[in-house]
């Protein structure tokens, strides 16, 4: 099976928790961040939250519910990185190409975020419980603020899709730039494992048709990793995944793993050297006293967003941020 559906639908409550972890300089915008040393409150209830900051206003877009806005892709900011609030949906109504795409599709999830020339890129995706039927699309705005009166998403249709004809899933992407200006789009869950595609702009498009190239592989079934985010850091890149199985509330074993490669194509090693095409990964963060399940991860500004289960709420979703700090053989680590 592959991760994240069954908590798709099931929302609610709100906690505040404080987050004991070291301010990161990197994330430190107009004074304040997201991941530091107080306390998150607010709404928190989210699924695979994708953070960004757009002007002086940090937004949260996560994984829609399916009986609120028809399944529509969720929106929340704050004015200083720790007390949330909703701030709408993407859409009121799903695009209308998805659902002889996607039959049965019920709600869109994991999205990622990221700015080019003037123009925000909102990659979602779009499948049902446990099938590769499944669709990447992309939407694209000038602006992130449902409150903008230029705020407007434009569907521009499907990115990469997959069906039982293919041995990956497209759900989950995780876009980067490299130093040449071109981006690539990680993505994947469960069978074949994390792929990788080239992109263009300012379409946001595939820029070829190529089988996806294979960059991460747990190589036993059910192969249970997703959810990839590309980080780069002193010309090193750093592939992020979550391993094993979300959204099953408190029975969640969710976790997150890191590689390490010279280039955003791979191959990427963890710290031992054990590639991650050869079931590697270097654990950074997993379950810890009440906060169950972490991961569905995405970065911005040296911060990881993410969610876990609270033990506490009887194991509702809730929106963790941590920032980043980095050892001194260059790894990354996350503390809560």
């Amino acid at each position: 099976m592959t991760g994240r559906w069954t908590w798709r639908s099931e929302r609610g409550g709100r906690r505040r928790w404080l987050f004991a972890v070291a301010l990161v300089a990197s994330a430190m915008v107009a004074g304040c961040s997201p991941g530091g040393s107080g306390g998150l409150e607010g709404d928190l209830d989210v699924h695979d939250p994708a953070l960004a900051k757009d002007g002086d206003t940090w937004f949260v877009y996560a994984t829609g519910t399916g009986t609120v806005k028809d399944g529509n892709i969720s929106v929340r900011s704050s004015e200083d990185g720790r007390t949330w609030r909703r701030a709408g949906f993407v859409w009121d109504e799903k695009p209308a190409w998805l659902s002889e795409a996607v039959p049965g599709v019920d709600n869109l999830w994991a999205p990622e975020l990221i700015e080019h020339d003037g123009t925000w890129y909102l990659y979602y995706s779009a499948s049902t419980f446990g099938s590769q039927t499944s669709a990447i699309a992309l939407a694209t705005n000038t602006t992130l603020d449902p409150g903008d009166p230029a705020y407007e998403w434009v569907d521009q249709g499907p990115v990469i899709s997959s069906s039982g004809e293919n041995d990956y899933n497209a759900i989950d992407p995780g876009i980067a730039v490299d130093d040449d200006g071109t981006p690539w789009m990680a993505f994947g869950s469960f069978w074949s494992g994390i792929r990788m595609v080239e992109l263009e702009w300012p379409s946001g498009m595939r820029a070829g048709k190529e089988e996806p190239a294979r960059v991460a592989d747990r190589g036993a079934p059910p192969n249970a990793v997703e959810a990839p985010y590309l980080v780069e850091r002193d010309g090193q890149w750093f592939l992020f995944v979550s391993w094993d199985s979300c959204c099953s509330g408190l029975d969640s074993t969710y976790r997150i793993a890191v590689g390490r490669s010279d280039s955003p194509q791979g191959p990427f090693v963890d710290r031992d050297g054990v590639p991650l095409l050869d079931g590697g990964g270097t654990v950074l963060l997993e379950t810890e006293g009440e906060r169950i399940g972490p991961g569905g991860q995405s970065v911005y500004d040296g911060v990881v967003a993410l969610h876990y289960y609270d033990e506490a709420l009887n194991g509702q979703p809730q929106l963790g941020l941590i920032d980043i700090e980095w050892d001194d053989d260059g790894w990354p680590t996350l503390t809560w």
